[in-house]
């Protein structure tokens, strides 16, 4: 590798099936800001990995072995068409990643794997979540606990009208 060229910068995000677009979305304009690439990571708790590739990207079996089910084995293709619909007009390069395991620690180790910049995340619960509920069983806290790169979490109970307009206001 040519010395004055630098690797790529990575934004690792957390997504998974029916989350709040403002994660991805939120990943989508950090990354073209530092003209970087997106990796739109899911993990499947109920799948363990067996072998990583170089691009993060695992191979895994399933927790209980009378439950093999091939569709787990891969990207969930309805979350692939979703990303692709939130993520295709702000025309930041992406691609989805699918991890196994432990959430958090998945998230981590692809983050290392990739050498990323930062790994976002977004808050679970909604507006009437308690702060308590929410660092009893957050990825975020767990990462930012342990993670020696940033940790963006991007709130996601968004409800008011006004919040999605200031959200976009002044963005690419």
């Amino acid at each position: 590798m040519d010395p004055e060229q630098s690797a790529p910068v990575r934004i690792v995000a957390g997504v998974y099936p029916g989350q709040s677009p403002a994660v991805a979305q939120e990943a989508a304009v950090l990354a073209a800001a530092l003209h970087g690439e997106l990796v739109c990571a899911y993990v499947n708790p109920g799948r363990y990995p067996l072998a990583e590739s170089p691009d993060g990207a695992m191979d895994s079996a399933p927790l209980d072995p009378d439950f093999e089910d091939d569709a787990d084995a891969s990207f969930p293709s309805g979350l692939a068409a979703a990303l692709a619909g939130q993520l295709g007009p702000l025309g930041t390069a992406w691609r989805p990643v699918l991890l196994a395991g432990d959430v958090a620690d998945a998230l981590a180790h692809c983050a290392d794997t990739l050498d990323a910049a930062m790994i976002v995340v977004g808050t679970h619960g909604d507006a009437r979540t308690t702060l308590r509920e929410v660092f009893a069983h957050s990825v975020a806290t767990r990462l930012a606990r342990r993670q020696l790169r940033p940790v963006l979490v991007v709130p996601t109970h968004h409800g008011h009208p006004a919040q999605a307009v200031r959200h976009t206001a002044g963005r690419p």
